[in-house]
């Protein structure tokens, strides 16, 4: 917690990344890693990449306990050990208990903080925590081991804490290592970007999602359905599941299912279940499933009808309302203005009933011009 807020780096429903004893599905980026490491090729700085929830902050939490934990070789009477083949490290191991307390006085965690009221969450990590790293590399040098540090997430950092950062990575101390978080690598200065050796992390196929599901302790009434919108997103997943996003997309479907016309008395209820106390966490949910369903709209226009679907219902209608390329054009298009328009609206903290409304006039706009073209 940061004074009382929730972990800008974790979940809601799900352990920390920290508390997470297994990455499933990205055994590649873990053997890029290793190979890395074995071969005495440990570049000071690491871009970790990849979709948002598909592990990334498991894979540097699983980097920084392996390095912390990591023993001089030792010769002995044995010869020199083999090279490590995984990044497990035994959770009794005491490097992992004091990751895993927030303890450890060689790992340097940086993330958002809070914002100049001191009420919430900064939107961004600015240059005054990239600055305490200074502080950081001076005292964790004292016993000589190495030091890790965790930026979840560098797409997070304002301009100036990325140029704070970026005189770190272009003169790192020694036994040193960096690991950024990034879900956009393109917000990030090229120049940070060219200093650091990437892992690319992907989306997970269907069974890896469902045994990361398990491992997390979450158990999807619909497990099918959950697939098709998490696209590969564990993180998705959860947030879906914890935040019943099935039932709401069901909603989505239900609403448009009328179109090229819908029902207004509906639309207006779906836009006021994300005003008020306690739905701070549906309007972004809501906004979210409407630009998939616009996204799935302009791919059932190239690809026709899908396979799967996320709603009863859902494949038929994508179908109906993209049937050619023509189409698909329309609803891609219409997803980025709706996009423009949402992160605008929540820039200037417009009213989310009427945002949602818009939006929704916005979709039965493009769905007549289409019907009558």
């Amino acid at each position: 917690m940061t004074d009382g807020l929730p972990e800008p780096d974790r979940i809601s429903g799900a352990p920390h990344p920290r508390d997470t004893a297994a990455l499933i599905g990205q055994s590649h980026a873990e053997a890029d890693f290793l190979a890395a490491y074995n071969a005495g090729r440990l570049h000071s700085g690491w871009l970790i990449t990849g979709p948002q929830g598909v592990g990334k902050a498991t894979l540097a939490y699983r980097i920084a306990a392996f390095l912390l934990a990591a023993r001089p070789a030792d010769d002995g009477l044995f010869g020199v050990p083999p090279p490590p083949t995984t990044l497990d490290v035994p959770a009794d191991d005491p490097d992992q208990r004091l990751i895993r307390s927030s303890a450890h006085p060689r790992l340097f965690v940086l993330r958002r903080g809070l914002n100049d009221k001191g009420d919430k969450l900064s939107s961004d990590i600015r240059a005054d925590q990239v600055r305490a790293l200074k502080f950081f590399f001076h005292l964790s040098a004292t016993d000589g081991g190495h030091r890790v540090v965790i930026i979840d997430a560098a797409d997070e950092l304002n301009r100036s804490a990325a140029n704070a950062l970026l005189k770190e990575l272009e003169e790192p101390p020694a036994r040193t290592t960096l690991l950024l978080i990034a879900h956009q690598p393109s917000r990030l200065l090229p120049t940070i970007r060219s200093r650091c050796r990437e892992l690319r992390l992907t989306t997970l196929s269907p069974d890896g999602l469902g045994r990361a599901l398990a491992a997390s302790g979450t158990a999807p009434v619909s497990p099918d359905a959950l697939a098709v919108l998490a696209g590969g997103s564990v993180g998705d997943a959860i947030r879906l599941t914890h935040l019943d996003g099935l039932a709401a997309y069901a909603t989505l479907v239900d609403l448009f299912s009328g179109l090229p016309r819908f029902d207004r008395p509906a639309a207006i209820r779906l836009g006021e279940s994300c005003t008020g106390k306690g739905a701070e966490a549906r309007f972004p949910l809501i906004l979210d499933l409407i630009d998939l369903f616009l996204a799935r709209a302009a791919r059932a226009g190239l690809l026709g009808e899908p396979a799967t679907q996320g709603a009863p219902g859902e494949a038929r209608l994508l179908a109906r309302l993209a049937p050619d390329d023509r189409a698909a054009r329309r609803w891609a298009a219409l997803q980025q203005d709706i996009g423009a328009r949402a992160r605008q609206g929540k820039a200037l903290n417009l009213d989310p009933a009427a945002l949602i409304l818009d939006m929704v006039c916005k979709i039965e706009e493009t769905a007549h011009s289409l019907a009558t073209a």
